[in-house]
């Protein structure tokens, strides 16, 4: 029970800090914050994929988790990728259209 206690006191902590840091971030350090986000979102595919192939005594548990992660986590760097390309499209010089 104390080893449940104490994750939710580091959950919970690190949610504060995220927090403080990000609403300190300014407007123009936006984009490679969010590329930075991908690259942890990467991290999280590869221990997804870690977890879905995991066959311990819970295994079929286990793979769901593992999917439902893989899932969520790959929707979170598509989209993050599809936004920061968007935003960036918006520092290109616009040509002549002829």
């Amino acid at each position: 029970m104390s080893a449940l206690i104490f994750s939710l006191f580091i959950f919970v902590l690190a949610c504060f800090i995220g927090f403080e840091l990000i609403s300190k971030v300014p407007p123009t350090l936006h984009t490679p914050l969010m590329s930075g986000a991908n690259a942890i979102s990467g991290i999280t595919i590869v221990g997804a994929l870690i977890v879905a192939g995991h066959s311990g005594l819970d295994s079929q548990m286990s793979q769901i988790i593992g999917f439902v992660a893989i899932l969520f986590a790959t929707i979170n760097v598509v989209g993050g990728f599809m936004v920061t390309d968007r935003m960036l499209e918006m520092f290109k010089k616009k040509e002549d259209e002829k």
